[in-house]
């Protein structure tokens, strides 16, 4: 029997005055993590080796030129640059975050190639990785731009029990409420319907949308983006065959546990759902970017500046990440077989469509009505 090949998961170095040395030392210091991948870091071998100093960790590393040097049961470190970077740790800096784009454009041409499978990112400064070639507000709209083959990315942050996805990501709060558009939110829920299906193998996911307004406009008085927007995109997707229910008021859909009843829920933006969810999934939050040819994640915290070098970052979510990429590129194999040779159409394309309305969702906010439990309202 043929032996299964390791995948190859890149994992780039992030800020390196941050804490992403650390929590990848501490996870490849754990050798049986090597039975699962073939890691290829892309960052520095001195960096890598101050900070594993700093913090007295115990592993090894083979340094590499390229990623076809790249061996099955061992860390292999992939030299990025030649210039010598200055680490300070817990501080941001312009040359900490152009080494962090040095290792991130290196995997993007890397990937291209075809030189390893997943990408995994350590944590970024948003503000200092700003050059030239990166001009984006972060790993998302990069990865997107670079090699997203014209798709659109989708920002999932998720855990074993819960998949947050957001219509709209790194805005401010006053841009937010114009952003949201019947078509941004049937695009986003259709990619996560597509993600929830192909990346996580559910064969009819339920998806909870979120409202915009406080109570969900309470019938226009708090606004009117519900009546207006979201009603109507939940109504269209329904039609599309795509089970989008909603919207729910956020603060009692996760206060009394609603989010229990769907296997993804769609945030209008970053904090709506972010917030949430890192109370919820404590220290084993994945960011996922769905919609995209690659397979990327990353964990669900920042640089950390303010405990970097002192040994107390969780490599936990790191770890999450890895095993979620990992998961997520043999789902999507296990899925794509069966139809890279698909039978004739053996039927009329009229019938096909008459057919679509056998299909028909129910009106996704009385689905739950009965079952959901009560939920709470701000007095």
């Amino acid at each position: 029997m043929e032996q299964e090949k390791n995948i190859r998961v890149a994992i780039t170095q992030g800020d390196t005055n941050g804490v992403g040395y650390e929590v990848i030392l501490k996870v490849f210091a754990d050798p049986t993590i090597l039975e699962l991948c073939t890691p290829i870091i892309y960052g520095s071998p001195k960096i890598a080796a101050y900070h594993k100093k700093a913090l007295n960790l115990e592993i090894n590393f083979a340094i590499i030129n390229k990623a076809e040097e790249a061996r099955d049961g061992r860390v292999n470190l992939l030299n990025c640059f030649d210039q010598d970077i200055k680490v300070e740790l817990g501080v941001p800096s312009e040359e900490a975050g152009q080494a962090a784009f040095a290792a991130l454009d290196r995997a993007m041409t890397d990937y291209r190639a075809g030189l390893f499978d997943v990408l995994v990112t350590a944590p970024i400064n948003k503000a200092t990785i700003q050059n030239p070639s990166f001009h984006f507000n972060g790993h998302t709209e990069y990865i997107e731009t670079s090699v997203g083959e014209g798709q659109k990315a989708l920002m999932i942050l998720m855990n074993e029990t819960l998949r947050v996805a957001l219509v709209t990501t790194h805005l401010p709060i006053k841009a937010v409420a114009n952003a949201i558009t019947k078509e941004a939110i049937i695009e986003k829920a259709t990619i996560f319907h597509k993600s929830l299906r192909r990346d996580f193998r559910i064969s009819c996911p339920r998806i909870a949308v979120l409202a915009l307004n406080p109570h969900a406009g309470d019938d226009g008085l708090l606004g009117a983006e519900e009546k207006d927007i979201i009603m109507p995109a939940i109504e269209q997707l329904a039609e599309n065959g795509i089970q989008a229910f909603g919207p729910y008021a956020a603060d009692g859909f996760f206060g009394a546990g609603t989010y229990n009843y769907f296997d993804g829920v769609l945030a209008m933006y970053h904090d709506q759902g972010l917030a949430p969810f890192k109370t919820i999934a404590l220290d084993n939050g994945v960011n996922y970017t769905a919609g995209l040819p690659i397979v990327r994640t990353s964990p669900d915290h920042g640089t950390a500046y303010d405990i970097a070098g002192q040994g107390k970052a969780d490599e936990s979510s790191l770890r999450q990440a890895i095993y979620t990429a990992i998961d997520v590129w043999r789902n999507r194999q296990n899925y794509d077989e069966p139809l890279q040779n698909p039978l004739p159409k053996l039927f009329h394309e009229k019938r096909e469509d008459s057919n679509k309305s056998r299909f028909a969702q129910p009106r996704p906010k009385d689905m739950f009505k009965k079952e959901k439990p009560e939920t709470i309202e701000e007095s």
